[in-house]
């Protein structure tokens, strides 16, 4: 979310007369719209950044040919921003939503800017020149994913937002499931993951048989995080799409499957934070989970081969485009490299 260049906006994408009229409907200060920016942050649906009666905004929806699920996503962004809140997490604060579609032709909300850069694509010199705030950073991302997980969901009145019953039971199927589902890429061969079936009969051999639910991010990782730019601390989570109630401790796992290492082809997924390294070791950041939670904290292994195991198949969904022309070729052999790294952390880690 931290990179901004002027834009010239699409009226089939966000057409201005029309925000500036439902803002205006909405009591929010009236004015021009000012420094329009796209911002950028590692996913396709649209982010601009822009001024209107002295007050900044960011206004986020689907991408411009949208997704099946698209609107609905952004809808249960706008929720979960909206419940966060005046809570202790770090996350954008809502200023208003547009659950009707019909307005600009897809959903959409407005949600204060951030003052914090994303680590993936800028790294300020008072970080990129000190490794003991860079593992700090790390320790701070492993704090807001405690800190969220602990929050009582239904109190924030998210009662209604996922489905944690049975939710470490459906994972390997879902997953396999959506995997399966690639076939309809014309030109997709099949997966070409080592050690698909045994990651996924471990995962059901070895689940947790007790849990407790909370909120879930569900793509914690860092280039998903910003960071403040006079130290360590974490801006905001952002990029809540994958975000459900279920078990918190897989955005541990989460955290632990993508934490860069040197000399990977998945550290160029944290970008130059991942080049700078000095992160906390894994046993850092377990530690450091520990300290904001009261969870049980043995069997985190085995949430992050889910992670692997999880993550690797939506990179895996990329590859399988880049065969139909979906997506670039190079995008998706970088990203099928990434899933095979996984698996291949998943299998060290069930030895």
């Amino acid at each position: 979310m931290s990179v901004a260049q002027p834009v010239e906006v699409d009226r089939e994408v966000v057409d201005f007369a029309i925000v500036g009229k439902w803002m205006d409907d909405k009591g929010l200060p009236a004015g021009d719209f000012e420094g329009v920016t796209s911002l950028g942050g590692g996913t396709q649906n649209i982010m601009l950044r822009f001024d209107r009666g002295g007050r900044g905004y960011v206004l986020r929806r689907g991408p411009k040919h949208l997704r099946a699920k698209s609107n609905d996503v952004i809808r249960r962004e706008a929720v979960l921003l909206a419940a966060l809140d005046g809570t202790e997490v770090r996350s954008p604060r809502l200023i208003a939503a547009c659950a009707d579609e019909s307005v600009i032709g897809a959903v959409f909300y407005l949600m204060e800017p951030i003052v914090g850069f994303n680590p993936q694509n800028e790294l300020p010199d008072l970080h990129a020149g000190d490794p003991e705030i860079r593992r700090q950073m790390g320790l701070s991302a492993v704090e807001a994913i405690a800190r969220l997980g602990s929050l009582d969901y239904r109190a924030v009145g998210l009662s209604e937002y996922g489905k944690p019953e049975g939710f470490l039971e459906r994972q390997v199927p879902r997953w396999l499931g959506e995997l399966e589902s690639y076939s309809a890429n014309q030109g997709y061969p099949g997966p070409e993951i080592p050690g698909l079936t045994q990651v996924g009969e471990w995962l059901d051999r070895n689940r947790p048989a007790q849990w407790t639910p909370g909120i879930l991010h569900g793509d914690c990782h860092l280039a998903n995080i910003m960071f403040s730019y006079d130290g360590p601390e974490v801006a905001a989570l952002v990029d809540w799409e994958m975000s459900t109630i279920g078990d918190p401790l897989l955005d541990l796992g989460w955290q632990l499957a993508t934490r860069p290492e040197p000399g990977t082809t998945g550290s160029a997924l944290v970008g130059k934070l991942g080049a700078a390294g000095g992160l906390p070791t894994p046993e850092e950041m377990i530690e450091h989970y520990g300290r904001f939670s009261e969870r049980d904290l043995s069997a985190v292994p085995w949430y992050t081969v889910l992670a692997c195991f999880k993550l690797g198949i939506v990179l895996e969904g990329t590859h399988a485009r880049a065969f139909a022309g979906k997506a670039p070729k190079k995008v998706g052999d970088f990203l099928h490299a990434i899933t095979v790294e996984l698996f291949e952390k998943a299998h060290r880690l069930m030895e």
